[in-house]
Protein backbone atom coordinates (compact mmCIF):
# COMPACT_ATOMS: atom_id res chain seq x y z
CA UNK A 1 0.00 0.00 0.00
CA UNK A 2 0.99 3.47 -0.91
CA UNK A 3 1.34 6.32 1.51
CA UNK A 4 0.12 9.36 0.22
CA UNK A 5 -0.87 13.05 1.11
CA UNK A 6 -4.85 13.41 1.01
CA UNK A 7 -4.05 16.42 -1.18
CA UNK A 8 -1.89 13.95 -3.53
CA UNK A 9 -4.87 11.17 -3.04
CA UNK A 10 -7.88 13.52 -4.26
CA UNK A 11 -5.41 14.46 -7.35
CA UNK A 12 -5.26 10.34 -7.93
CA UNK A 13 -8.87 10.07 -7.69
CA UNK A 14 -9.55 13.05 -10.87
CA UNK A 15 -6.65 11.90 -12.74
CA UNK A 16 -7.92 7.97 -12.46
CA UNK A 17 -11.29 9.18 -13.50
CA UNK A 18 -10.35 11.64 -16.19
CA UNK A 19 -8.80 8.38 -17.84
CA UNK A 20 -11.82 6.43 -17.13
CA UNK A 21 -13.84 8.96 -18.69
CA UNK A 22 -13.32 11.73 -21.05
CA UNK A 23 -16.36 13.37 -19.92
CA UNK A 24 -15.36 14.20 -16.75
CA UNK A 25 -13.51 17.21 -16.30
CA UNK A 26 -12.25 20.14 -13.52
CA UNK A 27 -13.25 23.45 -13.41
CA UNK A 28 -12.75 26.47 -10.86
CA UNK A 29 -10.57 29.05 -9.60
CA UNK A 30 -6.82 28.65 -9.94
CA UNK A 31 -7.07 24.72 -10.52
CA UNK A 32 -5.19 25.46 -13.67
CA UNK A 33 -2.09 27.45 -14.19
CA UNK A 34 -1.96 28.31 -10.49
CA UNK A 35 -2.53 24.16 -10.35
CA UNK A 36 -5.07 24.66 -7.69
CA UNK A 37 -5.06 26.81 -4.78
CA UNK A 38 -4.30 24.29 -2.40
CA UNK A 39 -2.17 22.07 -5.39
CA UNK A 40 -4.76 19.19 -5.32
CA UNK A 41 -4.58 19.92 -8.96
CA UNK A 42 -1.31 19.87 -9.61
CA UNK A 43 -0.34 18.14 -12.82
CA UNK A 44 -3.77 17.89 -14.24
CA UNK A 45 -3.27 21.01 -16.68
CA UNK A 46 -0.32 19.63 -18.00
CA UNK A 47 -1.90 16.32 -18.13
CA UNK A 48 -5.08 16.80 -19.84
CA UNK A 49 -5.12 20.39 -21.47
CA UNK A 50 -7.16 23.52 -21.01
CA UNK A 51 -10.25 21.51 -22.15
CA UNK A 52 -10.38 19.69 -18.98
CA UNK A 53 -8.91 21.29 -16.61
CA UNK A 54 -10.56 25.27 -16.59
CA UNK A 55 -9.83 28.36 -14.74
CA UNK A 56 -12.80 29.89 -14.17
CA UNK A 57 -13.10 34.05 -13.15
CA UNK A 58 -13.84 34.77 -9.45
CA UNK A 59 -17.81 34.45 -9.96
CA UNK A 60 -18.98 30.69 -8.01
CA UNK A 61 -22.44 31.07 -9.15
CA UNK A 62 -21.42 31.69 -12.78
CA UNK A 63 -19.28 28.32 -13.07
CA UNK A 64 -21.58 26.14 -10.76
CA UNK A 65 -24.26 27.24 -12.98
CA UNK A 66 -21.59 26.04 -16.06
CA UNK A 67 -20.85 23.12 -14.26
CA UNK A 68 -24.94 21.87 -14.05
CA UNK A 69 -25.89 22.81 -17.51
CA UNK A 70 -22.56 20.77 -18.52
CA UNK A 71 -24.05 17.85 -16.66
CA UNK A 72 -27.53 18.08 -18.05
CA UNK A 73 -26.07 17.03 -21.17
CA UNK A 74 -24.06 14.56 -20.50
CA UNK A 75 -20.54 15.71 -19.28
CA UNK A 76 -19.29 15.20 -15.58
CA UNK A 77 -18.06 18.04 -14.22
CA UNK A 78 -15.45 18.53 -10.78
CA UNK A 79 -16.59 22.17 -9.77
CA UNK A 80 -13.65 23.29 -7.23
CA UNK A 81 -14.66 25.82 -5.25
CA UNK A 82 -11.28 27.59 -3.29
CA UNK A 83 -13.37 26.98 -0.14
CA UNK A 84 -16.86 26.17 0.82
CA UNK A 85 -17.51 29.16 2.10
CA UNK A 86 -17.85 30.57 -1.09
CA UNK A 87 -20.38 28.11 -2.23
CA UNK A 88 -22.46 30.72 -0.84
CA UNK A 89 -22.59 32.43 -3.47
CA UNK A 90 -23.64 29.83 -5.66
CA UNK A 91 -26.37 28.75 -3.32
CA UNK A 92 -29.19 28.75 -5.78
CA UNK A 93 -27.43 27.16 -8.33
CA UNK A 94 -26.60 24.20 -5.90
CA UNK A 95 -30.07 23.90 -4.05
CA UNK A 96 -32.09 25.15 -6.26
CA UNK A 97 -31.28 23.71 -9.73
CA UNK A 98 -28.61 20.75 -9.57
CA UNK A 99 -30.22 19.39 -6.34
CA UNK A 100 -34.37 19.50 -7.85
CA UNK A 101 -33.11 18.95 -11.29
CA UNK A 102 -34.04 15.49 -11.52
CA UNK A 103 -37.19 15.82 -9.53
CA UNK A 104 -38.82 18.75 -11.48
CA UNK A 105 -37.95 17.38 -14.59
CA UNK A 106 -39.72 14.39 -14.24
CA UNK A 107 -37.09 12.09 -14.53
CA UNK A 108 -35.56 13.78 -17.79
CA UNK A 109 -32.34 15.30 -16.57
CA UNK A 110 -29.47 14.04 -14.58
CA UNK A 111 -27.10 16.27 -13.01
CA UNK A 112 -24.02 14.15 -12.56
CA UNK A 113 -21.78 16.99 -10.82
CA UNK A 114 -19.18 16.75 -8.00
CA UNK A 115 -19.03 20.32 -5.77
CA UNK A 116 -15.62 20.28 -3.82
CA UNK A 117 -13.28 22.04 -1.65
CA UNK A 118 -12.17 22.63 1.59
CA UNK A 119 -14.94 23.64 4.43
CA UNK A 120 -14.68 24.22 8.20
CA UNK A 121 -12.03 26.14 9.92
CA UNK A 122 -8.67 26.46 9.18
CA UNK A 123 -6.36 28.63 11.44
CA UNK A 124 -7.33 32.30 11.96
CA UNK A 125 -9.38 32.34 9.18
CA UNK A 126 -12.39 34.32 10.49
CA UNK A 127 -16.00 34.07 10.74
CA UNK A 128 -17.56 34.38 7.26
CA UNK A 129 -14.21 31.75 6.14
CA UNK A 130 -14.14 29.32 8.74
CA UNK A 131 -18.29 27.52 8.54
CA UNK A 132 -19.23 23.99 8.57
CA UNK A 133 -21.78 24.04 6.11
CA UNK A 134 -22.27 19.87 6.24
CA UNK A 135 -25.87 20.26 7.98
CA UNK A 136 -27.01 23.37 5.49
CA UNK A 137 -26.42 20.92 2.03
CA UNK A 138 -27.49 18.06 3.75
CA UNK A 139 -31.15 19.33 4.30
CA UNK A 140 -31.62 19.28 0.83
CA UNK A 141 -33.39 15.99 -0.97
CA UNK A 142 -31.49 15.60 -4.21
CA UNK A 143 -27.67 16.03 -2.68
CA UNK A 144 -25.46 13.73 -1.38
CA UNK A 145 -22.90 15.44 1.18
CA UNK A 146 -19.55 13.48 1.46
CA UNK A 147 -16.59 14.12 4.07
CA UNK A 148 -14.33 11.78 4.22
CA UNK A 149 -11.49 11.37 7.27
CA UNK A 150 -8.75 9.67 5.95
CA UNK A 151 -6.68 9.67 2.41
CA UNK A 152 -8.08 6.19 1.69
CA UNK A 153 -11.42 7.23 2.32
CA UNK A 154 -11.06 9.97 -0.04
CA UNK A 155 -9.74 8.96 -3.17
CA UNK A 156 -12.51 5.79 -3.00
CA UNK A 157 -15.36 8.17 -1.80
CA UNK A 158 -14.08 10.67 -4.92
CA UNK A 159 -13.98 8.36 -7.25
CA UNK A 160 -16.98 6.94 -6.50
CA UNK A 161 -19.16 10.32 -6.38
CA UNK A 162 -17.63 11.32 -9.95
CA UNK A 163 -19.23 7.95 -11.15
CA UNK A 164 -22.49 8.68 -9.43
CA UNK A 165 -25.69 10.41 -11.12
CA UNK A 166 -26.75 13.23 -8.81
CA UNK A 167 -24.93 16.23 -7.72
CA UNK A 168 -22.76 15.49 -4.65
CA UNK A 169 -21.15 18.18 -2.46
CA UNK A 170 -18.04 16.96 -1.34
CA UNK A 171 -16.49 18.65 1.38
CA UNK A 172 -12.64 18.27 2.82
CA UNK A 173 -10.66 19.98 4.95
CA UNK A 174 -7.71 22.68 4.25
CA UNK A 175 -5.75 21.40 7.24
CA UNK A 176 -5.99 18.07 6.18
CA UNK A 177 -4.53 18.23 2.91
CA UNK A 178 -1.13 17.53 4.10
CA UNK A 179 -2.11 14.51 6.06
CA UNK A 180 -0.94 11.40 4.74
CA UNK A 181 -2.30 7.55 4.92
CA UNK A 182 -2.18 4.53 3.00
CA UNK A 183 -4.37 4.08 0.34
CA UNK A 184 -4.92 0.74 -1.08
CA UNK A 185 -2.48 -0.36 -4.34
CA UNK A 186 -4.51 -0.74 -7.99
CA UNK A 187 -8.07 0.53 -8.36
CA UNK A 188 -11.03 1.01 -5.70
CA UNK A 189 -13.91 2.55 -4.52
CA UNK A 190 -15.89 3.10 -1.47
CA UNK A 191 -19.81 3.10 -1.61
CA UNK A 192 -21.61 6.32 -0.35
CA UNK A 193 -23.55 5.61 2.25
CA UNK A 194 -21.09 3.25 4.44
CA UNK A 195 -19.67 4.06 7.39
CA UNK A 196 -17.14 2.57 9.13
CA UNK A 197 -15.49 1.95 12.72
CA UNK A 198 -12.49 3.40 13.32
CA UNK A 199 -12.03 1.91 16.49
CA UNK A 200 -13.93 -0.83 18.43
CA UNK A 201 -15.05 -0.43 21.90
CA UNK A 202 -17.77 -1.52 24.70
CA UNK A 203 -18.32 1.58 27.25
CA UNK A 204 -19.75 4.08 24.59
CA UNK A 205 -19.80 4.72 20.93
CA UNK A 206 -18.04 8.32 19.63
CA UNK A 207 -19.64 10.06 16.22
CA UNK A 208 -17.33 12.11 14.31
CA UNK A 209 -16.25 12.64 10.95
CA UNK A 210 -14.17 14.77 8.64
CA UNK A 211 -11.00 16.74 10.50
CA UNK A 212 -12.52 16.72 14.30
CA UNK A 213 -12.83 12.84 13.62
CA UNK A 214 -9.21 12.98 12.45
CA UNK A 215 -7.45 15.46 14.38
CA UNK A 216 -9.65 15.79 17.74
CA UNK A 217 -11.13 12.92 18.42
CA UNK A 218 -8.62 10.67 17.74
CA UNK A 219 -6.42 11.78 19.77
CA UNK A 220 -9.23 12.63 22.76
CA UNK A 221 -9.60 8.55 22.66
CA UNK A 222 -6.50 8.07 23.47
CA UNK A 223 -6.49 10.19 26.29
CA UNK A 224 -9.55 9.52 27.75
CA UNK A 225 -9.24 5.38 27.35
CA UNK A 226 -6.36 5.96 29.62
CA UNK A 227 -7.44 8.26 31.89
CA UNK A 228 -11.18 6.82 32.82
CA UNK A 229 -9.97 3.41 31.92
CA UNK A 230 -12.42 2.85 29.31
CA UNK A 231 -13.11 1.60 26.25
CA UNK A 232 -14.17 3.66 23.21
CA UNK A 233 -15.50 3.24 19.81
CA UNK A 234 -15.31 5.52 17.15
CA UNK A 235 -17.96 5.34 14.08
CA UNK A 236 -16.87 7.70 11.38
CA UNK A 237 -20.42 7.97 8.69
CA UNK A 238 -18.36 9.06 5.92
CA UNK A 239 -21.37 10.57 4.13
CA UNK A 240 -23.76 12.91 5.83
CA UNK A 241 -26.37 12.18 3.41
CA UNK A 242 -26.99 9.39 2.93
CA UNK A 243 -25.96 8.67 6.68
CA UNK A 244 -25.38 4.92 7.92
CA UNK A 245 -27.83 4.94 10.45
CA UNK A 246 -27.63 1.29 10.99
CA UNK A 247 -23.82 1.17 11.58
CA UNK A 248 -24.20 3.45 14.57
CA UNK A 249 -27.70 1.75 15.44
CA UNK A 250 -25.95 -1.67 15.94
CA UNK A 251 -22.75 0.16 17.87
CA UNK A 252 -25.19 2.22 20.29
CA UNK A 253 -26.80 -1.14 21.02
CA UNK A 254 -23.37 -2.97 22.28
CA UNK A 255 -22.50 0.63 24.36
CA UNK A 256 -25.27 1.45 25.75
CA UNK A 257 -23.99 5.02 25.17
CA UNK A 258 -22.97 8.02 22.36
CA UNK A 259 -21.17 10.83 22.36
CA UNK A 260 -21.87 12.81 19.11
CA UNK A 261 -19.09 15.65 17.96
CA UNK A 262 -19.19 17.83 15.11
CA UNK A 263 -17.25 21.06 14.02
CA UNK A 264 -21.15 22.32 13.13
CA UNK A 265 -23.23 24.44 15.10
CA UNK A 266 -25.61 23.18 17.76
CA UNK A 267 -28.94 24.34 16.27
CA UNK A 268 -30.38 22.09 13.57
CA UNK A 269 -26.69 20.15 13.50
CA UNK A 270 -25.81 16.97 11.67
CA UNK A 271 -25.93 15.42 15.47
CA UNK A 272 -29.45 16.66 16.32
CA UNK A 273 -30.51 14.39 12.98
CA UNK A 274 -28.54 11.62 14.42
CA UNK A 275 -29.86 11.88 17.84
CA UNK A 276 -32.92 11.48 16.49
CA UNK A 277 -32.45 8.57 14.49
CA UNK A 278 -30.96 6.70 17.07
CA UNK A 279 -33.36 7.88 19.78
CA UNK A 280 -36.05 6.19 17.99
CA UNK A 281 -34.74 3.13 16.66
CA UNK A 282 -32.47 2.39 19.77
CA UNK A 283 -34.28 4.34 22.91
CA UNK A 284 -34.40 0.56 24.93
CA UNK A 285 -30.96 0.51 24.81
CA UNK A 286 -29.72 3.73 25.99
CA UNK A 287 -28.10 4.11 29.40
CA UNK A 288 -27.84 7.53 29.13
CA UNK A 289 -29.32 10.68 27.04
CA UNK A 290 -27.37 11.26 24.18
CA UNK A 291 -24.33 14.17 24.44
CA UNK A 292 -23.46 16.40 21.52
CA UNK A 293 -20.06 18.41 21.77
CA UNK A 294 -20.18 21.21 18.78
CA UNK A 295 -18.60 24.57 17.79
CA UNK A 296 -20.14 27.22 20.55
CA UNK A 297 -23.43 28.82 19.39
CA UNK A 298 -21.66 32.32 18.07
CA UNK A 299 -19.66 33.01 14.71
CA UNK A 300 -15.64 31.64 15.07
CA UNK A 301 -13.67 34.08 16.62
CA UNK A 302 -10.21 35.29 14.47
CA UNK A 303 -8.25 35.39 17.73
CA UNK A 304 -6.09 31.78 18.25
CA UNK A 305 -7.30 31.51 21.68
CA UNK A 306 -10.92 31.79 21.34
CA UNK A 307 -11.32 29.79 18.10
CA UNK A 308 -9.92 26.56 19.76
CA UNK A 309 -12.51 27.78 22.84
CA UNK A 310 -15.02 27.38 20.37
CA UNK A 311 -14.21 24.72 18.82
CA UNK A 312 -14.66 20.89 20.06
CA UNK A 313 -11.61 20.69 21.90
CA UNK A 314 -10.34 17.46 24.44
CA UNK A 315 -12.38 19.28 27.62
CA UNK A 316 -15.50 19.40 25.90
CA UNK A 317 -15.43 15.62 24.53
CA UNK A 318 -13.95 14.56 28.16
CA UNK A 319 -17.01 16.37 29.65
CA UNK A 320 -19.40 14.65 27.47
CA UNK A 321 -18.03 11.24 27.98
CA UNK A 322 -17.99 10.97 32.03
CA UNK A 323 -21.47 12.93 31.67
CA UNK A 324 -23.03 9.66 29.34
CA UNK A 325 -21.13 7.60 31.97
CA UNK A 326 -22.25 9.06 35.04
CA UNK A 327 -18.78 9.96 36.03
CA UNK A 328 -18.55 13.00 38.67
Amino acid sequence: MAIVSLREAINQAIDEEMARDERVFLLGEEVANYQGAYKVSQGLLQKWGPMRILDTPIAEAGFAGVGIGAAMVGLRPIVEFMTWNFSLVAYDQIVNNAAKMLSMSGGNFHVPIVFRGPGGAAHGLAATHSQALESVYAHFPGLKVVMPSTCKDVKGLLKTSIRDDNPIVFIESEVMYGDKGEIPDGEYTIPLGVGEVKKEGKDLTIVSWSKVLAHVVLKAMDALQEELNISIEVIDPRTIRPMDYDLIVNSVKKTNRLVIVEEGWPFAGVGAQISHEISSRAFDYLDAPIERVTQEDVPLPYAHDLEKFSLPNLDKIRTAVKKVLYID
